[in-house]
């Protein structure tokens, strides 16, 4: 296959993968509490599942994918069997039957992540410079999937699940034409360790890296009651085509991601991070502040925070991501992004999710029967409070790494412990 019909074929995988995630993940949050009526503890539990599916993931595809199945037919038996669980989801209305399906979900679509990532790598000519244009179009996946939701008027019903199950049929069947990628590690042993990067805890005895870790660890707790209590904020607001306009978000990052490097040439790691954090603390006061402001004040607010997200993410993540890759040599880089992954959506994600769903729980008002409201200034200046805390400890603690000689990765030793 030449290069231009690869090019072509990865795009339209990537928009299909993140439709299917698009369509259900922003908006969950809002038929659980207002359609089947959830506590937040159990809205909370719920956005954990694809926490739990994150931690699975590694170990799926370094004990089965890497050793037994070529990655293509793996997409594909993976995109239609979670397509078949979606259209059982919605016929689960108590959380005892919903959050196990939902978990099963989530351990079928967490490994074709890593997997879509790892076959596009192998097979394009000038990964370095093709993947990135090729990623971009899962910021338009997403944005198709809450668009196609709002104008089904699904974000509060089960036809969100219905929609991700019949795109995520056609994500597996479209799987299967993917180029023939055999496993990698066929006969070989591999250690709990090595798939979880483990490995990289080595890492962790330089100053900098530790106080990055801890801090990224911080920083996701509160990162996630964006995506659990959003949609059920929106909905509570009852704003139109709610899915549709929280796209904007996917928007801002393709824009941002393009500003990155620059960033990070001009500021460096600590700098462009840094903003990333102060983006997440503005984005939960900019929300705060929106619950006693005027509706059309109030609305600008929201889309103000919404808009953030490319700030939020890109340079906190993908610049996180690239600073653990100067930081790491050539044959512990990948045990280093595992570990990495593990920390912000595995552990990181399931805490987050948790503690989110417990505070909005707690901040329910007394209201008449079948109205469910909370209080929601006081929710958001929760996370946003942890945020400054957490900038502070950033600011106070970690330090750029220094320039380094051609590709060497020994950190001076005044940067040790």
């Amino acid at each position: 296959m030449n290069q231009a019909s690869l090019k072509i074929q990865l795009c339209v995988f990537m928009f299909l993968q993140y439709f299917i995630w698009g369509s259900w993940y922003a908006s969950m949050g809002a038929y659980l509490a207002k359609t089947l009526q959830f506590p937040g503890e159990q809205i909370g539990l719920a956005y954990g599942a694809f926490a739990i599916g994150s931690m699975i993931a590694p170990f799926f595809v370094g004990l089965i994918a890497d050793r037994y199945f070529a990655s293509e037919k793996l997409l594909g038996i993976l995109g239609l069997v979670g397509g078949l669980i979606l259209c059982t989801i919605p016929h689960a209305d108590t959380f005892g039957t919903f959050y196990p399906l939902l978990i099963l979900y989530c351990c079928t679509f967490a490994p074709t992540l890593a997997l879509g990532n790892s076959l596009s790598l192998h097979h394009l000519a000038d990964a370095k410079q093709d993947f990135p244009r090729v990623k971009i179009f899962s910021a338009i996946g997403w944005i198709a999937g809450g668009v196609t939701l709002s104008l089904m008027k699904g974000e509060s019903s089960s036809i969100q699940f219905y929609l991700a199950g019949a795109i995520s049929i056609v994500f597996g069947l479209f799987a299967f034409t993917l180029p023939h990628t055999p496993p990698k590690k066929v006969g070989a042993n591999v250690s709990v360790g090595e798939i979880l990067g483990l490995d990289a805890l080595a890492l962790m005895k330089k100053r900098s890296f530790a106080i990055f870790i801890v801090c990224m660890f911080l920083i996701c707790i509160p990162l996630y009651f964006y995506f659990v209590n959003m949609a059920v904020y929106l909905s509570q607001l009852e704003w139109p085509q709610a899915s549709a306009r929280m796209t904007l978000a996917q928007v801002s990052d393709v824009v941002f991601l393009f500003l990155l490097p620059l960033m990070l040439w001009r500021f460096g790691y600590k700098l462009t991070i840094a903003i990333g954090i102060v983006a997440w603390a503005a984005r939960y006061f900019l929300l705060s502040n929106s619950m006693s402001s005027p509706v059309g004040a109030q609305t600008a607010l929201i889309f103000g925070a919404i808009l953030l997200h490319g700030v939020c993410y890109d340079f906190l993540f993908i610049a996180g991501q690239l600073y653990v890759d100067d930081e790491a040599n050539e044959r512990m880089r990948g045990a280093a992004q595992g570990f990495i992954a593990f920390i912000l959506w595995g552990v990181g994600a399931f805490v987050g999710t948790l503690l989110a769903g417990m505070v909005m729980a707690a901040h329910k008002l007394d209201t008449p029967a079948g109205t469910i409201l909370h209080d929601w200034a006081n929710i958001w200046l929760i996370p946003a409070v942890g945020a400054c805390a957490v900038l502070v400890v950033f600011l106070i603690f970690f330090r750029d790494p220094p320039p380094k000689p051609g590709e060497s990765k020994e950190l001076p030793k005044e940067e040790t412990w």
